[in-house]
């Protein structure tokens, strides 16, 4: 990948509907491209795709290493997204029945930067999904809902999927829980606590874990 092409996806990154600062977004990226240079044509996942703006952060970091992202969302919103509730958008909400679509949001994203080779859109609930999927995974991103059923649900469910050496990353911890929900926290201090991840680097609520064992 050419410097210009990495800036024309990161910009684009950057200007993206989405919640991810773009200095998360950033590290995300620097975190997946170190992860795939040490690691080429690797498999990853992220859960929690919404529009598509992290994808652009990992699929810019996929491209540059040869690797594939599978993006993960039903695309009907978390509970925090709905309506009433902080992050809801009544442009996303499909006239036809009401609801949350963010699918055709998330599909022009990733077709406006050109990574429709690289990026691969899997449309279902993730436990679902995780049941069927059998495809060892050097990197894993949880991003979805922050509920502690559903963020533990999807711990549960991809966590054991990381190849020994591969990156389990995670969005939204917060240790005070004035700044956000408690369920991203705890699993990554799940993570840690079961020995089979250690932390390599932060950069605001993003961890990055990777598998020892």
């Amino acid at each position: 990948m050419s410097v210009s092409r990495r800036d024309e996806v990161l910009t684009l990154a950057e200007r993206a509907k989405g919640f991810m600062p773009h200095n998360e977004g950033l590290a995300l990226f620097s975190f997946a491209l170190e992860l795939g240079e040490r690691i080429p044509s690797s498999t990853w996942l992220e859960v929690g795709a919404w529009c598509g703006k992290s994808a652009l952060y990992l699929g810019a970091a996929a491209e540059a290493t040869q690797s594939v992202l599978y993006s993960l969302d039903h695309h009907h919103g978390s509970d925090e997204n709905q309506e009433g509730w902080e992050h809801f958008d009544a442009t996303l909400v499909d006239p036809r029945d009401g609801r949350l679509n963010t699918l055709p949001t998330w599909q022009g994203t990733i077709a406006d930067a050109r990574l429709e080779e690289t990026v691969i859109g899997l449309v279902g609930h993730s436990a679902v999904v995780a049941r069927h999927f059998h495809q060892p995974l050097e990197l894993v991103f949880i991003d979805g809902g922050h509920g502690h059923d559903v963020a533990w649900g999807d711990f549960r469910a991809w966590s054991p999927k990381v190849v020994s050496g591969g990156a389990l990353l995670v969005h939204d911890v917060f240790p005070h829980p004035e700044d956000g929900g408690r369920a991203p926290y705890e699993i990554y201090l799940k993570a840690l606590e079961s020995g089979e991840f250690v932390e390599v680097a932060s950069e605001g609520s993003l961890r990055a874990l990777r598998r020892v064992r």
